[in-house]
């Protein structure tokens, strides 16, 4: 039974907030992600964070000192490297950290990694819903000079989220319960199944369907915003970089799947082909 009164959450429960890349070379990463996407990286301190953390870099859009954040990378901690493919990880801004992962587990999810603090940054924790699949939630620290956020549709930023799931609406009403999304509208994807797209907010956030046979496990995915589809793919082959499918007109735009140098899976869209 869910834990948590949803009429008390603030409105930044269940808001996207970070995309993370674990890889095996961070300084090839961060090439490859900057000429594919335009990031310049950044590496950030941790004050606290002991020596056996690996450096942490950031992912920034923009030019000077101050630019919006999108997103981080590291190198595998000793203790996963050789157990997990280099892979992105969403982050989900939640109420109580500690909370929600007893929400999880009461509503048939599972806790990864106990929560635990960042020094500066937040209290986060690794989840996953009741068919595996993993995302992280994050309780952040309150600021008094919040970093600038890039515009939601702007290059660079991270334009949808999506879902294979073990069972889509099995899915969408547990995420509705744990982070207060909204199904927004179906779209019927013929022998593929149903598409649940779904809001935070009111503002179409992503989507979810079960997974394809070809989908081995449960999993998100996420999409980042590039000046024209074409172009990317271009820089994704001169890169290393594979594409796996696409380029594939979807409402709104064009959309390509890959890996990156390294293996890691992504995806890729734009409003221009």
């Amino acid at each position: 039974m869910l834990q948590t009164n949803p009429q008390s959450r603030s409105d930044t429960h269940g808001k996207f907030i970070w995309v993370e890349l674990m890889t095996s070379d961070t300084k090839a990463g961060g090439e490859f992600y900057s000429s594919v996407v335009g990031w310049k990286v950044k590496e950030m301190s941790m004050p606290g964070a002991g020596d056996s953390m690996p450096p942490y870099y950031l992912f920034e859009m923009g030019e000077g000192d101050n630019c919006p954040g999108i997103g981080g990378m590291m190198d595998f901690p000793p203790e996963l490297e050789g157990k997990l493919p280099p892979n992105w990880t969403g982050y989900v801004a939640v109420d109580d950290c500690d909370q929600m992962c007893k929400d999880f587990i009461a509503n048939g999810g599972r806790v990864q990694r106990d929560p635990e603090d960042i020094p500066g940054i937040g209290r986060f924790a690794v989840v996953a819903d009741p068919h595996g699949a993993v995302i992280c939630i994050m309780t952040p620290l309150p600021m008094d000079t919040p970093p600038p956020e890039l515009a939601w549709d702007a290059v660079g930023n991270v334009g949808w989220r999506e879902l294979y799931a073990g069972n889509g609406r099995e899915a969408m009403d547990f995420y509705g319960k744990m982070f207060g999304w909204t199904l927004d509208h179906d779209f019927d994807m013929g022998p593929m199944g149903t598409y649940h797209i779904f809001s935070h907010n009111g503002r179409q956030t992503g989507g979810m369907m079960t997974r394809p046979a070809e989908v081995p496990v449960p999993c998100w995915c996420y999409y980042f915003i590039v000046d024209a589809i074409d172009a990317a793919i271009d820089r994704v082959k001169a890169g290393g970089g594979q594409i796996l499918m696409g380029p594939m007109e979807v409402p709104g735009g064009w959309i390509v799947q890959g890996t990156d140098p390294q293996g890691a899976y992504f995806c890729l869209t734009s409003g221009k082909r």
